[in-house]
């Protein structure tokens, strides 16, 4: 069933059922390039949470028996049907988050690809034989911990559910995931693919609700053995704590404040649009996105210049509109931050270069933004932007521009340019990040890690650690009869 808009009848999935909810209470679910409601998302109840947290402890049982080829086999057939209702994902994200449709179904499109390789990788997940005393047998097996709750944002309504669900099928777990009640349409058509893939009921649960009350009866509760959480980091440090309260572990991917070092020897015009291209991508609304741009003080008048010209190449508008390059920031208060971090750095003697506006049209439209001679005590320069901000500074010292860098507690992404190897080695020393990148500002692939430092969390997801914070160790030792 579908609205007028073409936005789906949205319903939780809980005990291998879609269901509204007890009490059938329900949020708008709003079109940030319109302002107008698409539909409703319904919100649980405490018994609609133990509801799920019961089938979530029957479908581990079933789960974990299951053998790992079949476990593959569904998790493969799953990723087929993402692969072919793509286009139809794609939309849906974009009606109820805003970005450009290209992007909304290139990010459907890549889920497919994490599920092959966390499904994949499951046949991976080693344990081993310990040479030891004669007659004893010493092991080491790794087994799934148990039923999962995740916690997922709005930025990505494809791809931060696939991570956790991904990650936790993969592992043998079961899951009960609550998705952002913005976008819950995307966590609900790809929650049906698992479905119509042939997963056991009760393997996955998906819950909407009131953030504060679901998240506190879901760690709360003894069914749940991990907590997975991506989001900001105010919420994460709050989330852990509760966690740590009952002995949990909990595996958090926080936000930053990436910073990019352009150093003497780089280009600038081809820094400059890659970075450019980086900072517009979902509306900056990205927690890797390139945020505090650190120019050599011989570069950045041409660097400047690109990025001035990138910025006003950029094609604002409804993400449904064909031409569409940057989409709405996905709600009021995203309008409202940005407003005021543009604000604060221009009152304390920051040049706008271009953009520094909302947009005149309905929408939670903001121009492309770049400022220069940005002081160090700006917001901006402290607070994660999560929107269409850039602001360029000078240096003089590579050890001064990665103190800078490093200067505050984040440390989840950051990106450098440079053509010397010897100086693309002191960045990689030097940044205290998790996820670098040099020459180019690239997201996150299924191969590899990502995951922060510092006050930006623990844990890793993508590669072959992503099974990790899913999986116990066990030891073994085995006295053989003699």
């Amino acid at each position: 069933m579908t609205t007028d808009h073409g936005y789906p009848a949205v319903r939780m999935y809980i005990a291998g059922e879609w269901v509204q909810g007890g009490t059938g209470r329900t949020a708008p679910v709003v079109n940030p390039a319109t302002e107008k409601p698409v539909g409703d998302v319904p919100l649980a109840t405490a018994d609609d949470l133990d509801r799920a947290l019961a089938s979530s402890a029957e479908g581990f049982k079933v789960w974990r028996a299951t053998p790992v080829a079949r476990r593959t086999e569904i998790l493969h057939a799953a990723a087929d049907l993402l692969e072919e209702r793509a286009a139809d994902i794609g939309r849906i994200s974009t009606l109820e988050q805003g970005k450009p449709l290209r992007e909304s179904t290139g990010e459907a499109r890549r889920v497919s690809g994490t599920l092959r390789w966390h499904a994949d990788d499951a046949r991976r997940a080693y344990g081993r034989i310990i040479p030891s005393e004669p007659g004893t047998l010493l092991s080491v097996r790794r087994e799934p911990i148990g039923p999962v709750a995740a916690f997922v944002p709005w930025n990505f309504p494809a791809g931060g559910p696939m991570r956790k669900i991904s990650s936790a099928l993969a592992s043998g777990c079961s899951i009960v995931i609550k998705a952002s009640e913005e976008t819950p349409g995307t966590a609900a058509a790809l929650v049906a693919c698992f479905v119509d893939a042939g997963l056991p009921a009760g393997v996955i649960n998906l819950v909407f609700g009131e953030p504060a009350e679901v998240s506190a009866h879901l760690i709360g509760s003894p069914v749940t053995r991990l907590i997975a959480f991506t989001g900001s980091v105010p919420v994460g440090k709050l989330l852990a704590g509760e966690a740590g309260k009952v002995m949990k572990p909990s595996l958090m991917e926080l936000g930053g404040h990436a910073p990019v070092i352009v150093c003497a020897d780089a280009d600038p015009v081809k820094a400059a649009r890659k970075a450019a291209q980086a900072k517009f991508a979902n509306a900056g609304q990205v927690c890797t996105s390139p945020s505090r741009f650190l120019v050599h003080e011989s570069l950045i008048e041409a660097f400047t210049a690109e990025f001035v010209k990138a910025a006003e190449a950029v094609v604002v508008g409804d993400g449904l509109a064909d031409g569409t390059t940057m989409g709405p920031l996905a709600n009021e208060r995203r309008l409202e931050s940005v407003e005021r971090l543009t604000a604060d750095a221009v009152r304390r003697g920051a040049t706008v270069r271009t953009g520094g506006e909302r947009l005149d049209r309905p929408g939670y439209f903001f121009a492309p933004t770049v400022l220069t001679d940005v002081p160090a005590d700006a917001d901006l320069m402290s607070e994660e932007p999560f929107g269409p901000l850039a602001p360029i500074v000078p240096f003089t010292d590579l050890d001064e521009a990665l103190a800078v860098a490093n200067s505050l507690p984040y440390g989840l992404a950051a990106y450098g340019f440079t053509e010397s190897a010897a100086t693309a080695e002191r960045l990689v020393e030097g940044f205290e990040a998790g996820i670098l990148s040099i020459n180019h500002c690239g997201g996150s692939v299924h191969e590899a890690p990502s995951g922060g430092f510092k006050d930006s969390g623990y844990g890793r997801e993508g590669g072959p650690e992503a099974l990790d914070a899913y999986l116990v160790t066990k030891r073994v030792s085995h006295l053989l009869a003699g």
